[in-house]
């Protein structure tokens, strides 16, 4: 057992007899949540587990069997219930799951698995792919290209995260945090259960549908604000389009619960114009920046130090620099490699995106790349979509954007002039069909002219110039994101 591990079992202990975890009336005091988590780490142990998979709902089980995973020293491979099942067989197939906790195991027989030990299905695989050392998490990127990467952590930046976001939050005494995103969640992993629990929080626990959220993009407001209310919580997690909700309820004189002192706001960008919005209402928004690939949260505003408009400071973990081109930079906290990949060897990670600082607080401005990020917080590589559309024969060529927004607007140009509305439609459809939601085209445009070198929307090759049909479309998008329902 790592010495982290070792630090937060000690830490634990300490709590006693505090709940630490509540599901529907049933509760679990610390001192019961060690003995749990030992019972389960001993049985994964005699069922000769190696990788286990995770495929559960937000609850008390899903907590419980990742902490076992984590004292045992089992690679731990959270299985987002909001991929598509050829994602969650690529997870379970890419990651070599040997054994799986899941709320129906049945659903994965065709995989191989099949009743075991009490709860672990298990199968055979002839081999599986060398993970670096010291990896005992896989988390997948959501759906940054057609197949998720894996990223592998170890224990020690996982739990160097969650304890900077404890020290981040110890001013606004959080004693019950609730968890809304999925556990599958990597930022909901650290932040709303290993953060949470090392500052002898109670964290309730809710099936994601009853806290109001459906797939990766479909949010209930209603069933949202009843869960607050009912539970009262200290703390929150949300994404963008979700502080946009809880801003707009409260606007429009919606009961909001008043227990809130630390709601935390990250996996896409926020504007400076909702944090405003929300600071005159009294909520306190705390907006932050990290990725995957650095265990979660890198830079956080927090009491002491805010900053309306930037992402805040570097955690005290972590060094944060930028490159010659603006590039942002990361070192103390880093992934041991991705899945399948060679293992890292720069210490300072570069992360993709660009920004400058503001004193000590970070400002982003984008990606490098080409992928977006939803106002659910998932990432969308526009090019795995766009390959998808125009193989249908009505469509010739295909631009997706959604950069920030609730929905995907794609601008389609007929392969010919006689194809109708409903042909491109249909083809639409299909490709929807076999996408995740949250990289579904919700709205489409008929192009008005193919995408070319002479009108400067596409290179002499054929490549989309983004940046121009952007500009181009600007226009035409917003009206038709207007009739989409704002909270």
């Amino acid at each position: 057992m790592s010495a982290a591990v070792e630090s937060l079992l000690e830490t634990l202990a300490q709590h006693g007899e505090r709940v630490a975890l509540v599901q529907a009336g049933q509760q679990l005091s610390y001192t019961q949540l060690l003995h749990e988590i030992s019972a389960r780490a001993h049985g994964l142990r005699q069922a000769g587990a190696k990788r286990l998979g995770l495929a559960l709902d937000n609850g008390l089980e899903w907590v419980l069997w990742d902490l076992a995973a984590l004292v045992a020293g089992i690679v731990c491979v959270p299985v987002p219930g909001f991929f598509s099942a050829a994602q969650q067989r690529h997870v379970l197939d890419s990651a070599g799951v040997d054994s799986l906790i899941a709320a129906d195991a049945s659903a994965f027989a065709a995989l191989g698995f099949g009743a075991a030990a009490a709860q672990i299905a298990q199968r055979s695989l002839p081999a599986v792919a060398e993970l670096p050392v010291g990896t005992v998490k896989i988390t997948y990127t959501s759906g940054t290209t057609g197949q998720p990467k894996g990223v592998c952590l170890d224990a020690e930046v996982q739990l160097a995260v969650a304890r900077s976001l404890w020290q981040a939050s110890m001013p606004c005494q959080v004693e019950r945090h609730l968890c809304v995103l999925p556990l599958a969640t990597l930022l909901e992993n650290i932040a709303g259960i290993y953060a949470p629990l090392l500052a002898g929080a109670a964290i309730e626990l809710l099936p994601v549908a009853e806290v109001g959220l459906k797939g990766a993009s479909q949010f209930d407001l209603p069933s949202f604000l009843n869960c607050l209310n009912r539970v009262q919580p200290h703390s929150l997690i949300l994404l963008p389009q979700l502080l946009l909700a809880l801003v707009a309820a409260a606007e429009r004189g919606m009961p909001i619960a008043n227990s809130l002192r630390f709601v935390a706001v990250g996996g896409g960008r926020v504007s400076a114009q909702l944090l405003e919005r929300a600071d005159a209402l009294g909520l306190p928004i705390y907006e932050g920046y990290g990725l995957s690939e650095c265990a979660s949260v890198v830079c956080l505003n927090t009491p002491q130090q805010r900053k309306v408009g930037t992402v805040g400071t570097p955690l005290p973990h972590v060094q944060v620099r930028l490159a010659a081109d603006g590039e942002v930079l990361v070192k103390g906290a880093r992934m041991r490699g991705y899945l399948g990949e060679p293992a890292l060897t720069d210490e300072w990670l570069a992360t993709g995106d660009l920004g400058h600082f503001d004193g000590a607080y970070l400002v982003l401005h984008g990606r490098k790349k080409h992928q977006f990020i939803t106002a659910f917080g998932r990432n969308v590589n526009p090019e795995w979509v766009e390959s998808e559309l125009v193989q249908q024969l009505p469509i010739a060529q295909a631009w997706l954007y959604g950069e920030a927004l609730p929905a995907n607007v794609a601008v389609l140009v007929p392969r010919f002039s006689s194809v109708s509305d409903a042909e491109l439609a249909a083809a639409v459809e299909q490709v929807n069909q076999t996408l995740p939601d949250y990289a579904r085209v919700h709205h489409w445009l008929r192009g008005e002219q193919a995408f070319t070198d002479d009108n400067g929307l596409a290179t002499s090759n054929g490549r989309l110039r983004r940046v121009a049909l952007l500009e181009h479309y600007q226009s035409a998008i917003t009206q038709v994101m207007a009739g989409e329902t704002v909270y």
